[in-house]
């Protein structure tokens, strides 16, 4: 049975005893019931894992952390994933799927046909959110290295946040091209538009930063099914889903 996970915002060292944030003790005393002393694993994002003891002490939580695991999870292909601002339970389904498909980056901006609109107060909210999904996605899957996600206040933006150095793929029903086997570098940006697809003007704006049209198959995927199906495919293409040899 593997060791319940959880991610402690916290440095970490061998020998040494933290306190469990108060979210993460009732998880791990009410909901997953573990007792005192049941062997745990903790991990900060910053690489790596520790082998720990749980330690109750009433209402509060406590971990003492053993022997350090340098262990990584992480996907050979560096990918980010573009994702248009799609309705909450949507946009959360979606960032805990690619978590835990390897994404490497996700970045979720508004665009034209977005049917949700957020104002600066409300963006912060959710991103803390996302952020919150992201890592217990971590949790569940075994990554030890949280992967970014951040808000694009426009579609702009968000394409000037991926890196020069990858390969840009815009995932269109109606591309003329399958989304490529491999890629330059193994580093690639998807852009996955939002219920009503990408306006024109976002193609054309998305084309004139690089971004190849490229499509999945024959039918129409849902917003929240596209960028999932995406990475799903590289990986198994060429990620680590394609088998160890790779």
């Amino acid at each position: 049975m593997p060791r319940p996970r959880f991610f402690v915002d916290l440095p970490l060292a061998a020998g040494e005893v933290v306190r469990l944030p108060a979210d993460i003790a009732h998880h791990a005393a009410r909901v997953l019931r573990l007792r005192h002393g049941a062997p745990i694993v903790i991990f900060n994002g910053s690489g790596g894992e520790y082998a720990a003891t749980l330690l109750l002490e009433g209402a509060d939580a406590l971990a003492k952390a053993e022997d350090f695991d340098a262990v990584e999870r992480e996907s050979p292909l560096a990918l980010t994933l573009v994702q248009a601002l799609v309705a909450a339970d949507k946009l959360d389904w979606i960032v805990e799927k690619a978590v835990e498909l390897g994404v490497a980056r996700v970045l979720v901006a508004p665009m034209q046909r977005s049917v949700v609109h957020l104002d600066d107060a409300r963006a912060a909210r959710r991103l803390q959110h996302w952020r919150d999904v992201a890592r217990a996605a971590c949790c569940q899957s075994g990554r030890n290295t949280v992967p970014a996600v951040d808000y694009c206040p426009s579609f702009a933006a968000a394409l000037e946040s991926v890196p020069a150095d990858q390969a840009r793929l815009l995932l269109l029903p109606s591309a003329a091209c399958a989304i490529p086997i491999a890629f330059p570098g193994r580093r690639a940006a998807l852009v996955i538009g939002p219920e009503g697809g990408l306006d024109d003007v976002e193609v054309r704006q998305a084309e004139l930063s690089g971004f190849i049209a490229a499509q999945l198959g024959p039918r129409i995927l849902r917003t929240e099914t596209a960028g999932i199906a995406a990475l799903s495919a590289l990986q198994a293409l060429d990620g680590d889903l394609a088998g160890a040899d790779r």
